[in-house]
């Protein structure tokens, strides 16, 4: 059996991370793709994904082609979240634990509401609302990446815009306070102001891959 060297490790490490961090980006992607944007061949890139799937980092679903056989479209498993930034979780829990214990529901609730307030605050300080929708949606969403959202906007043909997040660095927190994930909503509305209408679709503490929120004009809803 061939000795994998230590140089070949670290490559082998670097091409599984860049994996990992495209498939959290794009949601799915096939061996094809992966191997076009990393420049590495599609045999050796399944390898990866096999190894990852043996961790329970990844798994598949088959999309029938046109012609030959079904492709393998690959996802992140729940259980790759852990390989991601995660907002010093089991103190965040311990905290909110605690907070529950000396404050009860109430306090903890009063608590929440002082960290929206300076939050949106400090949103509308560096995406305000005299910005046009769009670009205050760019702003947001950068600076949700700069705290580890992994956040993008995209619009529709219709004029909706979605700002997606990929990541929850705040998942575990959320978990063991429901409110928080309905604070980030409240906020959201705030920040882009009464002319917009904010829903959230897709959501990760309800198992799906990213969180959505959609970004609808009032007027263009009459």
């Amino acid at each position: 059996m061939k000795k994998i060297n230590s140089r070949e490790k670290e490559s082998n490490k670097k091409t599984r991370r860049a994996i990992v961090k495209l498939l959290k980006e794009n949601e799915s992607m096939d061996a094809h793709q992966l191997s076009t944007l990393l420049d590495v061949t599609a045999m050796a890139i399944r390898q990866h994904l096999y190894e990852l799937q043996e961790e329970r980092l990844v798994t598949y679903t088959e999309e029938p082609r046109t012609m030959g056989r079904p492709a393998k479209m690959w996802t992140l498993t729940p259980e790759a979240n852990r390989l991601f930034p995660d907002g010093y979780a089991d103190l965040t829990v311990s905290l909110i634990e605690s907070m529950k214990e000396a404050f009860g529901d109430e306090g903890l609730e009063r608590l929440l509401e002082v960290r929206n307030r300076k939050q949106i605050q400090d949103y509308l300080n560096k995406a305000p609302a005299s910005l046009p929708l769009n670009e205050q949606l760019i702003a947001l969403a950068e600076l949700r990446t700069d705290e580890g959202f992994m956040a993008n906007v995209i619009e529709d043909p219709a004029g909706s815009f979605y700002l997606v997040e990929k990541h929850c660095p705040i998942c575990e927190a959320a978990r063991a306070c429901t409110n928080i994930c309905k604070k980030e909503l409240e906020m959201f509305q705030h920040v882009l102001g009464d002319g917009v209408e904010v829903t959230r679709g897709e959501h990760i503490i309800k198992g799906d891959n990213r969180c959505v929120y959609q970004i609808k004009s009032k007027k263009a809803s009459k």
